[in-house]
């Protein structure tokens, strides 16, 4: 474990409030693919919520939306409702306690988003969160995964090959996936788009087809 990078930085005043260094870096890049995808209403989950910085950042930028913050961890919890009192925003909701990988307690969303969960859990988590997905989401809406991935025909940038090594010297179960393998297991949805991201990330956009589940 030892140079392996820390999700997280905590600030020594006692404050509940978790910090995600990348969060400043990467929001307003994502926040260019969301402003293509979102609807203009309704409810946007986001799975896996982390430190709740992104999830206000996005609220305060689309106020027609409802946003949905989500993590299986109650420290993480504390800190998104940290945020969201601090930020006042009122289309951000509480934070809910959701496992991907469980049953989910929602029954309904517009748009679900998930930012760098994928290669910092279990396969299992994927293939719950698409599962997930694809009983909330109607015909057209979008999934949204960031973060980074394998390509096939692409090659992996170094930082990213020794990120991967990384993460799976911390868990066996962890490690970046590839694009096709994510695609293959999203049963129920089409892979709209793959848009390339700052620091070697990619934003992968689902839709939700209309064929039956699976």
């Amino acid at each position: 474990m030892t140079g392996a990078p820390a999700p997280f930085v905590f600030d020594d005043s006692g404050d509940a409030k978790r910090f995600a260094p990348a969060t400043q870096r990467n929001r307003d890049a994502i926040a260019d693919v969301l402003r293509e995808i979102l609807p203009p209403v309704g409810l946007a989950l986001e799975v896996a919520s982390g430190t709740g910085e992104h999830v206000n950042h996005f609220a305060g930028l689309f106020p027609d939306l409802q946003f949905q913050p989500s993590d299986p961890d109650p420290n993480a919890l504390t800190s998104i409702a940290a945020w969201r009192a601090d930020s006042g925003l009122l289309n951000v909701l509480p934070p809910i306690a959701l496992d991907a990988a469980a049953v989910w307690p929602i029954a309904h969303a517009d748009a679900v988003l998930c930012i760098n969960m994928v290669h910092i859990s279990p396969w299992a988590a994927t293939l719950g969160l698409l599962a997930g997905a694809a009983e909330l989401l109607p015909v057209g809406a979008p999934l949204f995964l960031y973060g980074p991935y394998h390509q096939q025909g692409v090659p992996t940038a170094p930082g990213n090959e020794a990120f991967d090594e990384s993460l799976k010297s911390r868990n066996a179960e962890w490690g970046l996936r590839s694009v096709e393998a994510v695609a293959a297991a999203a049963h129920g949805f089409a892979l709209d788009r793959i848009v390339a991201m700052p620091a070697n990330n990619l934003s992968l956009v689902f839709r939700r087809q209309a064929s039956s589940r699976q």
